[in-house]
């Protein structure tokens, strides 16, 4: 009886703060994150400050950054399901070190030229789309499914708050020891993550002979999950939502640093802490999204959270010099909040209606589409910029975002409250 007894009991999983493995990933993920973090305030300006780029140019870099999620997304899904993940992790970990770290090594000698600050951001951004990818299928290697949620919530949060740190961290450094050495905190933090994955133990398992899917050519899978995205009225309008949103978000943040220091006359620690202010409205968003949710309804949500906040938008190019800046921090944290409630729930809707066969492809169609419009918002950021000038472009951006839950007022979502209750089902058995 005692053995019996024994083993029908179930084996208890340690908890997260006790899994080692997961640990070295999270602490490594977090070091990582406030590095990106750190070099999305300095590059920018390194270009105004060293390089004395003009608005287009520094423009160029959100394009740079941005450029490789829209050629490299869809062959980067395939990769990561054909090899092991940890290996690619590894290898874009170490890419990305050697990339960003060339520019402070190239700044003992002479000064960085604009071109080799493009081909580093450029590298890392394609390192990190195949890093990004084989991230989000790593976990489940580590952790049992009643502990996912548990883990991608502590790996999401750290990632918001290293968004909202980062700036603040990089304007301080810039001002003590430079640009070009503050990016040596980027590739550290890239080499951190590199040893914390090597010092996981466990390892992926090995597919036994004959038991693979057959492959079939890319071209067929990623038609058969456009094919679903597309044939879904939902999520047709998600998709072109997001996408506008991602357009927006390109052409201001393209534009924000030029914007804070040249026509604002903030300071970098300045222009830090108010991007920083800015990005802790999504981690705000997070905490609450959920309980809005049931609130307000599952479905209705996802309008509600963008349209009723949407006019705070216009804060950001009504700031003005000294105290003023904080309108600017003020307006980004209230379309950062509003988009961390939205992003919650319409994933959650793409995660319910997706067959489970489906759902890879599903995320990686989507994906390409929501971010094939950030190299234009980029692009277009920096024309508008040079064009009309940095206030003006932003007035344009804003309207952007301010108008981008029109689409979903446009589609099945605006006459229901939650996601039926069948499509619900399928969530609720696989969570």
């Amino acid at each position: 009886m005692p053995e019996q007894t024994m083993s029908k009991t179930p084996t208890a999983s340690p908890p997260l703060w006790r899994h080692r493995d997961f640990l070295l990933l999270w602490s490594g993920g977090a070091v990582s994150d406030v590095g990106s973090a750190v070099s999305t305030l300095v590059l920018p300006l390194m270009a105004i400050q060293t390089l004395h780029a003009t608005t287009f140019q520094v423009a160029l870099i959100g394009m740079m950054r941005r450029l490789p999620f829209l050629v490299l997304t869809l062959p980067a899904g395939v990769l990561v399901d054909r090899i092991r993940r940890r290996g690619l992790m590894l290898g874009s970990d170490v890419g990305r070190f050697l990339a960003i770290g060339s520019l402070p090594l190239i700044s003992l000698f002479r000064t960085v030229s604009l071109w080799e600050l493009y081909a580093a951001v450029l590298c890392v951004s394609c390192f990190r789309v195949f890093f990004d990818v084989a991230d989000q299928s790593y976990l489940p290697t580590l952790l049992p499914r009643e502990q996912l949620v548990d883990g991608n919530g502590k790996l999401r949060s750290t990632e918001t708050f290293a968004d909202a740190a980062g700036p603040t961290l990089g304007a301080a450094l810039a001002g003590l020891v430079g640009t070009a050495r503050t990016l040596g905190v980027d590739a550290f933090s890239y080499a951190f993550s590199a040893v914390s994955l090597l010092l996981i133990r466990t390892r992926e398992p090995c597919r036994e002979p004959g038991t693979a899917p057959p492959r079939i050519t890319f071209r067929a899978a990623m038609t058969e999950g456009l094919r679903f995205v597309l044939g879904d009225a939902i999520l047709r309008k998600i998709a072109a939502c997001t996408a506008t949103a991602n357009l927006a978000i390109s052409l201001v943040t393209s534009l924000e640093v030029v914007f804070l220091i040249r026509t604002l006359h903030a300071s970098p620690t300045e222009t830090g802490l108010v991007l920083g202010l800015g990005t802790l409205g999504g981690f705000g968003g997070s905490l609450v999204a959920r309980r809005l949710a049931l609130r307000v309804g599952t479905a209705r949500i996802m309008w509600v959270a963008l349209v009723i906040p949407a006019p705070l938008t216009f804060l950001m190019p009504l700031a003005w010099s000294g105290w003023g800046t904080l309108m600017y921090a003020a307006g980004w944290g209230a379309f950062n909040a509003a988009g961390a409630v939205y992003n919650t729930a319409q994933v959650s809707y793409r995660q319910s209606v997706c067959p489970p066969e489906l759902l890879g492809r599903m995320n990686a169609s989507i994906r390409w589409l929501i971010w094939s419009t950030t190299p234009l918002g980029a692009l277009l950021g920096g024309g508008l910029g040079s064009w009309l000038g940095p206030r003006p472009a932003m007035w344009i951006g804003a309207s952007i975002m301010a108008l981008t839950g029109l689409w979903l007022l446009a589609s099945p979502l605006r006459g229901m409250r939650d996601i039926p209750a069948a499509t619900l089902r399928a969530t609720v058995a696989t969570s």
